[in-house]
């Protein structure tokens, strides 16, 4: 699928406001309707829903924030990006149009290294990889309250006496009864 630029199609810049971004959508949606158009010849007809079509996946990709995020950050890259959707025509009542959308994501990288860094960032940015992580730090957290209080568990249970003294004086015993 040919590259489009989102912004472009909806008319706006980079630093948009999603209002900016939805008013942009809506003149252009009323403009491009399929229904608007249901009397005019076949190409512009074709031509008019082709364009509502991109207008539409336009908005939805620009108006979700992290679809919005995504875009951007593939977008910007040199890996090839494709953002698909599976359109339908539905017959309701009066013969209008809608689409279904399903995403489907297709990506190209070549072997730089602002990919390498793309990818490593999409790995640690997983819900998965940060439940991981979550879950590994309340581990070491345990690990590391339990070895500190080791000291202060002996005391309780030793008073009079340090973990070395202690020792000293087994190392005593084991030479005492060794002889």
């Amino acid at each position: 699928m040919k590259k489009m630029d989102l912004y472009k199609v909806l008319g706006v810049n980079r630093s948009a406001t999603k209002e900016e971004i939805k008013e942009a959508f809506r003149k252009l949606a009323v403009k491009y309707h399929p229904d608007k158009h249901s009397q005019s010849p076949k190409p512009v007809r074709d031509s008019a829903t082709l364009r509502f079509k991109q207008v539409s996946e336009a908005y939805e990709v620009l108006s979700d924030d992290r679809k919005r995020a995504h875009y951007n950050l593939t977008a910007s890259s040199s890996s090839s990006y494709s953002y698909n959707h599976r359109y339908r025509t539905a017959s309701r009542g009066g013969g209008g149009y809608g689409y279904a959308s399903s995403n489907s994501y297709s990506y190209s990288y070549s072997n730089n290294k602002s990919n390498i860094w793309q990818i490593a960032l999409r790995f640690f940015s997983t819900r998965t990889f940060l439940l991981n992580l979550a879950f590994a730090g309340a581990l070491y957290g345990g690990i590391v309250a339990i070895d500190s209080s080791r000291e202060s568990l002996w005391k309780m249970h030793n008073s009079g006496k340090s973990f070395e003294e202690a020792m000293e004086s087994l190392e005593k015993a084991k030479a005492h009864r060794d002889t």
